[in-house]
């Protein structure tokens, strides 16, 4: 589903992304973890061109990343993120933000659009919050309204730039609890998380960064029962001694 080919990014003098590569097969879950500015969140976001990279490929079910125009628009309807902060807009009810893209990009008639918007909202738990407007939620229950959004379009591919970053430590399992039981259905994702019990729990594949680099690809088990490198054993010992 996801190819990364040799990918630099720089910003400015900074080089952000190294030499990146990267897989990601159709239903599969990969979580990327590692320490702050190891390049986390740039990859994620270079995923739907939300960032461009200054070097190399990244194509998604086969199809080389559009740089603008109506490709770039056709492959974010098929690409959804959530990001840290919900996203959501403040003057419509949380129906109506799941509800647009479908009416707007998709043309899907209104009463559709809002069937399926409430069908998705039932799914991350918050059916009975459809009229709401998203000030009224709790940060758990926007982050799931913004998941149930992403959904919306029907995407091929979910990307999550650290989804639980920005809320409480009692909302986080809510959240993650929906992105699990997407992980269930199938649903191929690229996950951003400090979370580490939920990489564990979630992931088919651990991708450990730092400074840039891919240093550590493999499974959760092997991650954090026998990671090979020194600077994953050491973020490990930090992370997992709290």
């Amino acid at each position: 589903m996801v190819a990364v080919r040799e990918v630099q990014k720089h910003f400015g003098d900074h080089h952000v992304l190294k030499d990146i590569d990267l897989d990601v097969a159709r239903g599969e879950v990969v979580v990327i973890v590692g320490p702050s500015g190891s390049g986390k969140s740039t990859l994620c976001r270079c995923l739907n061109r939300l960032e461009t990279i200054t070097s190399g490929t990244i194509t998604i079910d086969g199809v080389p990343l559009p740089s603008e125009g109506r490709e770039l628009a056709d492959l974010r309807a098929e690409v959804g993120m959530v990001f840290q902060s919900f996203n959501l807009f403040a003057h419509r009810t949380v129906l109506d933000n799941v509800a647009l893209a479908p009416r707007i990009v998709s043309k899907v008639p209104l009463k559709k659009a809002r069937e399926e918007g409430l069908a998705l909202l039932d799914r991350v738990g918050i059916a009975d919050k459809a009229d709401r407007f998203p000030g009224e939620l709790s940060g758990g229950q926007q982050q799931r309204a913004a998941i149930a959004r992403a959904l919306a379009m029907k995407p091929k591919l979910m990307l999550f730039d650290e989804p639980t970053s920005a809320l409480d430590p009692e909302m986080v399992s809510e959240v993650l609890d929906v992105i699990t039981s997407l992980a269930e259905e199938g649903m191929t994702m690229v996950v951003v998380t400090h979370e580490m019990g939920f990489a564990r729990r979630a992931a088919d594949r651990i991708v450990f960064m730092d400074d840039g680099r891919i240093v550590e690809d493999t499974t959760p088990e092997r991650f954090f029962t026998r990671a090979e490198s020194d600077r994953a054993r050491a973020f490990l010992s930090k992370i997992l001694a709290h």
